[in-house]
């Protein structure tokens, strides 16, 4: 028989895999009974002879046998529309503990463990069939909210049998009327110099809107072409535009000083009778520093409109910018009067400043980054 496992049972074994090195007998004193068998089966499968996990599996299972049958027959006589799910918990964990022991050579000869799975494929039968009939009310409403309860009931369906019936197409079509559409409309610039550097801005939203289809569960974005091949009517309509930008504002200061050693060093010699004697004195130098900053900035403006009713519901103006900045220096004179720090600015070179268009993509980017929070934060309401 195919088993269906919820992520539940997932869970609960990999807690119990990490749990393998305590004390199966500490567990059965806390009431633990299922843990305690597990950490009993861990131990006892590498040691049949280990005897306080020996007598615990044979209290242990029992208990958790009697306790989960007890949880069963409540469950049975609940009026919970849902009460199947409990009960599939419970056949769950039984067979968990029936395929542990099993598996166990040594303890399958201390205990005889019951075997619930024709009991828990019927519970995980009707826990998916009452959902599934639950979704199909909701949705035949017809409504966005009803349609959104009917997509968490398929959701639940397809986890405790996936396919079941036809729950893909039924989670389709709930999405279908429970979404929320959001069109977002080409970025427009006003400028046909920066057309290219536009596009790459516009790439990195439609690749975010891409990759995050659903930035809130039920909210959907589209790229305009998408919405028309879809022949779609969005809820909202968000329109970007470049209000105002400079780019290559250059500013260009030039410094000119005039350093003296600190110290005195060697500036000559001088003949005194028949030796030659080092003349020391303070030397200075003529130093020119240059700085070059490119200054570039946008100012981004995000307007969210009803489509129905062309309604501007939200407006907001994100700004960037970015400064290119270069520095060189030149000098006169001895380079004695320099400090290191002068000397290495000397060796750099007055540098031409990047293109326009990649000075246009710079400031862009701190724009993506907030205009992609914002609409992050604003349709996690929706």
């Amino acid at each position: 028989m195919k088993k269906y496992f919820t992520p539940f049972f997932y869970f609960a074994i990999s807690l119990f895999s990490l749990a393998g090195c305590k004390s199966a007998e500490k567990s059965l004193k806390k009431g633990d009974f299922d843990e305690s068998v597990i950490r009993a089966v861990d131990k006892l499968d590498n040691n049949a002879t280990h005897s306080s996990s020996i007598d615990a599996i044979k209290q242990a299972y029992p208990l958790a046998l009697e306790q989960h049958l007890n949880d069963i027959k409540q469950n049975k006589e609940s009026d919970d529309l849902f009460k199947w799910e409990a009960e599939l918990q419970s056949y769950v964990k039984l067979n968990r503990l029936f395929q542990a022991i099993d598996q166990c050579e040594s303890c399958s000869k201390l205990v005889t463990a019951r075997n619930f799975e024709n009991e828990e494929k019927l519970a995980r039968h009707n826990a998916a069939n009452v959902r599934y009939k639950e979704g199909q009310t909701l949705l035949a409403i017809g409504d966005r909210e009803n349609a959104r309860k009917a997509y968490e009931h398929f959701e639940v369906v397809n986890n405790v049998i996936p396919n079941f019936n036809d729950v893909e197409k039924k989670l389709e079509l709930a999405y279908e009327v429970a979404s929320f559409k959001v069109v977002v409309e080409q970025v427009l610039v006003t400028s046909r110099t920066y057309q290219l550097s536009n596009e790459y801005f516009q790439e990195r939203v439609n690749e975010y809107l891409q990759t995050n289809k659903r930035l809130n569960k039920f909210v959907r974005f589209y790229m305009p072409e998408e919405a028309a091949d879809l022949k779609l009517e969005p809820d909202h309509i968000i329109r970007l535009q470049f209000d105002d930008f400079v780019v290559g504002n250059t500013l260009v200061e030039k410094n000119t000083e005039v350093f003296i050693s600190k110290d005195s060093v060697k500036v000559g010699e001088k003949q005194v009778g028949r030796t030659k004697k080092p003349v020391y004195d303070k030397v200075t130098a003529k130093l020119t520093q240059g700085r070059k900053t490119v200054l570039s900035a946008g100012l981004l403006d995000m307007q969210i409109m009803d489509f129905k009713t062309k309604r501007v519901v939200t407006q907001e103006k994100f700004n960037g910018e970015y400064n290119w900045m270069c520095e060189w220096a030149y000098f006169t004179g001895d380079e004695r009067a320099l400090t290191a720090a002068q000397l290495r600015k000397c060796k750099s070179q007055e540098l031409m400043p990047p293109a326009p268009q990649q000075l246009f993509i710079e400031f862009s980017k701190p724009i993506y980054e907030r205009l992609t929070n914002k609409l992050q934060s604003y349709y996690a309401k929706y």
